[in-house]
């Protein structure tokens, strides 16, 4: 490592491992009852479908297997099965055909027992999903009155159609049926107060902000990283349960999209994309927005912007970028899954139109893969036609799968690089992280990390009447050039009286590096060393220059917990006076917590006066801040913090004002909040007002 990079001095802290309260998990359940699927398969199949149409676009409906020639890496493969997919069959025999389910059936499980039951050939495999955890309850009844429209006028007898929705948790409200009346049925049960996920824009300037301090804006980064991953998760589940069918499959997305997900961890969003071409999932997604006119005053019901960028177009391309950034990961999960986004548009039908037509004809080919090595590698799939003129459309590949208990220790060693770098990370094993910056001097900030696994997912093996296990870590920071200035390797051991109670908890692990102000790229990986399931998390960092800064003021950080450290003396700047703040990650917390608020003000004004400095204490000079914290819901103050106020310096090695405050949950109803933590510089007059957004559950 060169002196630029050795002179940044990675400043590793010793582990905690501590338990915390479980996150809410993402599963999936049914509302009624059980919805594990029969499906069942003792080989591993690899399906292909292929699309021809001919010069004009039509589907082609005469190839036979021997047209097909199928390669993986370039190596001939056997087409051992294959079947033409035409929902056409189905129409032209609806007039003689009983429904699939056989009538209304009053329960979800009966659906799924006929669909297990009965072949899927010529059907339409249709998933309608609701993000109920990202739209407004008028967001949710466009929604549904589209899906109710497309079930009364616009569902044929071939489409077998899932309603499946993602509040607290992810629920299969309709399993697989032909019924129209269980499906109205279960649209029509939606709670609307359900809805109003917490989807606010990024903290604004003074420009182009409202006049008024009841309309604002949060920085709630770290729980909507927290928030999108559960809806990656959720699709992911979603593939994951529908992998073992082998007709193609399309779902719909409905949600009024996803804010940073592409940014923050953009591992969730590959894991993603590759579970559902793995599945032969196809996701189209639906802005249920709508079209929207971008006022450059702001809406009528917000109010007035301050300074001129309503008059300078400034505030019309703020509003542009941050709707294309809710846009973009829609995008994403649609173009990588063959699947369309329908952005921008008030007619609704159209998606439902878009998948009907893709998948109204397909050849489904499968083979056994000639290469039996279990390395977790990328195959790339090659389908050719002998018949000249015609288009042929097919997925390009696959991830093999890999065994994790017969490989070496080199191979392990090589996966967790490998993983490192891979540009599709895997994410088997849920990975939270977060970090925030402190200054420890000049051009010199303390950047604390926190990883977070839920116990849940850690297996434990018994040794000598205790429970073990361990979780291999690899990190590394990387400079806008791509340069590593920081990597961390590590391992934890974990030895418990009983596993059961961490299987209620999670497992974080704390460390540090030392940055200068920039741009970063942060990048970890886990693995448990069990059956070896790995689990990435990447995110941006910035760490900025606070010269310019009139109130100079660290990151927030929110804690449930203060851990006893018997570290005296440490970089880190959450480590004070033996006890260790510990960061709560995803900004969720219970009842019967602390709620804790840990940050710091460098280089505070002196006041003109002395007179409220402590006498015979030369090395903390006067100031004089003020700061509290204030909790709404909405636009309605719930709570607020009595007042603090500092007159010294109580890191002055630093020039730090240091504050710790301790909330009483008691004080907050469970339900989202907005925090706003006020601090004012009196001597200078300045002051920062800055936002976070937080959970309390019962």
């Amino acid at each position: 490592m060169d002196s630029a990079i050795a002179r940044l001095n990675w400043a590793k802290q010793g582990l905690a491992v501590l338990l915390a309260l479980v996150l809410a998990r993402v599963k999936l359940v049914s509302q009624q009852t059980p919805t594990d699927y029969t499906f069942r398969s003792t080989t591993e199949l690899v399906l292909v479908n292929v699309t021809a149409r001919d010069k004009n676009g039509n589907p082609v409906r005469d190839l036979k297997r021997e047209d097909f020639t199928l390669l993986e890496d370039n190596k001939p493969q056997q087409v051992i099965s294959f079947d033409l997919e035409n929902t056409d069959a189905v129409l032209s025999t609806a007039a003689t055909e009983a429904p699939l389910l056989g009538g209304p059936q009053p329960q979800p499980a009966n659906a799924t027992q006929a669909v297990a039951t009965r072949p899927l050939k010529d059907r339409r495999l249709i998933i309608l999903f609701f993000d109920l955890s990202s739209m407004q309850p008028d967001e949710i009844d466009r929604a549904t009155t589209a899906a109710e429209n497309y079930v009364d006028k616009q569902m044929v007898a071939a489409d077998l159609v899932s309603v499946v929705s993602l509040g607290d948790s992810l629920s299969v409200n309709q399993d697989f049926t032909s019924d129209r009346a269980l499906l109205k049925k279960a649209l029509a049960d939606f709670n609307l107060g359900s809805g109003g996920g917490f989807e606010a824009g990024g903290t604004g300037t003074t420009e182009g902000t409202a006049e008024t301090g009841q309309s604002f804006s949060v920085d709630d980064t770290e729980y909507n990283i927290f928030n999108t991953d559960r809806r990656l998760q959720a699709l992911r589940s979603i593939a994951d349960k529908l992998a073992k069918v082998e007709e193609k499959k399309s779902l719909i997305y409905f949600s009024s999209g996803m804010d940073r997900t592409g940014i923050e961890n953009q591992s969730q969003l590959r894991s993603a994309t590759n579970a559902a071409v793995k599945a032969n999932l196809a996701i189209y997604t639906m802005d249920i927005r709508g079209l929207e006119a971008l006022v450059p005053g702001g809406e009528a019901q917000n109010a007035s912007l301050r300074g001129t960028s309503p008059y300078s177009g400034k505030s019309v391309a703020g509003q542009f970028d941050s709707n294309f950034t809710t846009q973009e990961t829609l995008v994403t999960l649609a173009g990588d899954t063959g699947g369309r986004a329908f952005l921008d548009s008030n007619d609704f039908g159209r998606v439902f139109t878009g998948v009907q037509q893709d998948t109204s004809l397909y050849y489904l080919l499968g083979y056994h893969s000639t290469n039996t090595a279990r390395d977790g590698r990328f195959r790339r799939i090659t389908v050719r036609i002998n018949r000249p003129g015609l288009k042929i459309d097919f997925r390009r590949g696959y991830y093999a799968p890999a065994d994790f208990q017969h490989s070496t220790a080199g191979d392990r060693e090589r996966q967790l690089d490998d993983e490192l770098a891979s540009e599709l990370s895997t994410t088997d094993l849920p990975v939270y992280l977060s970090a925030s910056y402190f200054r420890i001097g000049d051009r010199k900030f303390y950047v604390p990390v926190s990883l977070v696994v839920p116990g849940s997912q850690i297996p434990f093996t018994r040794n000598n009447d205790r429970d073990r296990a361990a979780l291999d870590i690899l990190g590394i920071v990387t400079d806008t050039e791509k340069r590593p200035v920081g990597q961390i390797p590590d391992t934890v051991k974990l030895a418990v009286n009983t596993s059961q109670l961490v299987q209620r908890k999670n497992v974080q692990y704390n460390s540090g590096f030392v940055l200068p102000p920039g741009q970063y790229h942060l990048k970890f990986v886990v693995r448990e060393n069990q059956s070896g399931r790995l689990g990435s998390f990447e995110t941006d960092l910035t760490v900025p220059d606070l010269k310019a800064v009139p109130v100079k003021l660290s990151s927030i950080v929110l804690a449930s917990q203060l851990l006893t450290n018997g570290q005296r003396k440490s970089q880190n700047p959450l480590v004070r006076d033996g006890s260790e703040v510990i960061p709560n990650v995803t900004h969720v917390f219970s009842a019967g917590q602390h709620l804790y608020f840990y940050y710091e003000v460098y280089d505070p004004a002196h006041p003109t006066s002395n007179a409220d400095a402590k006498p015979n204490d030369r090395n903390s000079p006067a100031i004089h801040l003020l700061t509290n914290v204030a909790f709404f819901q909405g636009k309605t103050k719930a709570y607020e913090t009595p007042l603090v106020e500092s007159v010294l310096l109580n890191a002055p090695e630093r020039k730090a004002a240091v504050f710790q405050l301790d909330v009483p949950l008691t004080q907050l109803k469970p339900g989202f909040y907005t925090c706003q933590v006020n601090v004012i510089d009196d001597a200078a007059g300045q002051f920062r007002f800055p936002r976070l957004a937080l959970l309390v559950r019962e």
